[in-house]
């Protein structure tokens, strides 16, 4: 089944999805350091988080088709670690640091604030699906200007813009902003849509293993591209299947969501249907 959200324990989730099926893994796991998710799923010591961390690590990889790559949230605490055993299996591509842009107040005295996440870019061959037109900044009127010489005449950078870098400074979501959910550690979807648009072709197939308030998924539906997502808490999953049906009353042609608070087989495209065309057939589709 793909374009669902079901309200499952990741580890049960992912077992289901075929080998070599996914275009793109976004994941954004509990970090190990005591947040509140209705649960105690980020409360394990820290050798019992990272044993965790590299089982479903392990389950998760071969989903991956050799075209697909996966990015990971991670403090800076434990992304050594994850790093490492993620570069035993796959290609490190980057190490993006995401800048919060916490404003300069208050803070530690001992040792320098924290204000960044750590992103890890990851590809499971150099054949790896990366559009990076999809995801670049047009430059300004003013840079235009300055390269106005006839040198630069007809440059094709300087029309398309530039390379985001690995340095990606976007406020967090504060409680008063228009895309916050009541969720604790809720990313921001221009981040989400830079992943997608970058690393999955349209009518291609997002996992989000730890689906929280549906970030990802909303991008997903709003860049036409399919999707399956797993979330344990049955009130997160009620906030993605209510902020799902508030994004297509708001657009045209949304990707239905399969809403499912029980495990069942992921069905994925047969060899004479690939995602594209199974994409053109929800076209006509609403959220349900």
């Amino acid at each position: 089944m793909i374009d669902a959200v079901l309200n499952i324990d990741a580890m049960q989730g992912i077992k289901q999805i075929e080998d070599n099926s996914l275009d793109l893994i976004i994941a954004d796991p509990p970090y190990g350091l005591g947040k509140d998710y209705g649960n105690d799923s980020d409360k394990r010591p820290k050798n019992e988080f990272l044993k965790w961390t590299e089982e479903w690590l392990e389950l998760i990889i071969p989903k991956l088709k050799n075209t697909g790559s996966l990015y990971i949230f991670a403090t800076w605490r434990y992304s050594p670690e994850i790093f490492v055993f993620l570069k035993q299996r796959m290609i490190m591509l980057n190490e993006i640091i995401w800048d919060r842009k916490v404003p300069s107040m208050g803070g530690s005295t001992r040792r320098y604030s924290s204000v960044h996440d750590t992103i890890g870019f990851f590809a499971k061959t150099q054949d790896h699906f990366f559009d990076i037109d999809a995801i670049r900044i047009p430059y300004d009127a003013e840079t235009k200007k300055a390269r106005s010489r006839s040198i630069f005449v007809g440059k094709k950078w300087l029309e398309v813009g530039y390379n985001p870098k690995d340095l990606w400074s976007v406020s967090r979501l504060h409680r008063i902003h228009s895309e916050r959910e009541n969720h604790p550690t809720q990313k921001p979807l221009e981040i989400i849509e830079r992943m997608v648009k970058a690393s999955c072709p349209t009518g291609g197939l997002v996992c989000d293993p730890f689906a929280g308030s549906g970030t990802t998924v909303e991008a997903c539906v709003r860049n036409e591209r399919h999707y399956i997502a797993f979330e344990i808490n049955p009130e997160y999953h009620q906030i993605i299947e209510d902020r799902i049906k508030r994004v297509c009353s708001e657009i045209d042609n949304c990707l239905p969501l399969r809403s499912e608070n029980q495990s069942q087989n992921i069905k994925h495209p047969t060899a004479g249907q690939t995602q594209a065309t199974l994409f053109e057939s929800h076209r006509t589709s609403k959220c349900v």
